[in-house]
């Protein structure tokens, strides 16, 4: 099953970052979230990946080949001149072990990845469309590349399954931003933290959808979460899969460095590869 990840933004509101970078490729623990994101897929089982390319699209591709270059084992030969690139992980002993698109032993990744030029201006609309021959085949899946979450992918697809309409999206609650206060005249009467719950579900990704949404796109300009959500929703084709757990995008340089903290604590919420899962 084929992941499209929308990775081709300018990213503005998070200039300071993305004036030498895109977004994608802004790191968390000093890994790009884009890898963050992938890896949360290839813990599931989805490691066949669409990246949808646009502003400083190079600056992906590069990353990505370095990424299969320097990772694993490298063997060079400076008498006979020669460089040999051991990817199948092979370690110390000659074994390795393979798993669901991560190979734990020598920590490489083993994704295939389309990396596909759609255009600096195409709307996330448009990208989707563009991809079209990736995708046109059978069931896939799309997300941002700039938001991870602790999303049970697979329960995700059940759900996808079970309610057999052309697209399902991962409803979320945002992290709010702000303290609510309770005024009385001029006097405060009380001051909280915002939670949560006291938001309401908001469009966090994270899609699954059947080939036929791709008609539902007409072109470069149209805006994924406009008229063609707006038309799925309209003809009851689209259902929500509600996650009340952990979710973040990474919109502002607040967000990156909340990203940061949290990973510098240890154990982020959104790290849940590691562990083996049935491939899909």
């Amino acid at each position: 099953m084929k992941v499209a990840i929308l990775a081709g933004g300018m990213g503005t509101r998070l200039a300071e970052e993305t004036s030498v970078r895109p977004k994608p490729l802004v790191e968390i623990g000093g890994k790009p979230i884009l890898w963050h994101i992938m890896q949360l897929y290839a813990h599931h089982g989805f490691s066949d990946f669409a990246v949808a390319l646009g502003y400083r699209g190079d600056d992906i591709k590069r990353y990505m080949l370095d990424l299969y270059r320097l990772n694993g084992s490298l063997h060079i030969d400076y008498a006979e001149r020669g460089v040999h690139h051991d990817a199948n992980g092979h370690n110390g002993n000659g074994t390795g072990h393979h798993t669901n698109g991560y190979d734990r032993a020598a920590g490489i990744e083993s994704w295939r990845v389309d990396l596909v030029e759609t255009g600096e201006t195409t709307q996330t609309g448009g990208r989707i469309k563009r991809l079209t021959p990736y995708l046109k085949d059978s069931t896939f899946m799309v997300t941002y590349g700039d938001g991870v979450a602790d999303v049970d992918l697979r329960a995700l697809l059940a759900f996808h399954r079970q309610h057999g309409r052309l697209a399902t999206v991962t409803a979320v609650k945002p992290t709010a931003r702000f303290g609510i206060l309770q005024i009385d005249g001029d006097r405060v009467t009380s001051f909280r933290e915002k939670r949560t719950t006291d938001e309401g579900w908001i469009n966090g990704g994270f899609f699954v959808c059947e080939p036929e949404v791709l008609d539902y796109i007409q072109g470069d300009d149209t805006v994924w979460e406009r008229e063609p959500l707006e038309a799925l929703a309209r003809d009851g084709q689209l259902v929500a899969y509600r996650h009340d757990s952990f979710w973040q995008c990474m919109d502002t340089l607040r967000e990156k460095q909340l990203l940061q903290e949290l990973w510098d604590r240890g154990n982020p919420p959104w790290k849940v590869w590691g562990n083996h899962c049935e491939s899909y």
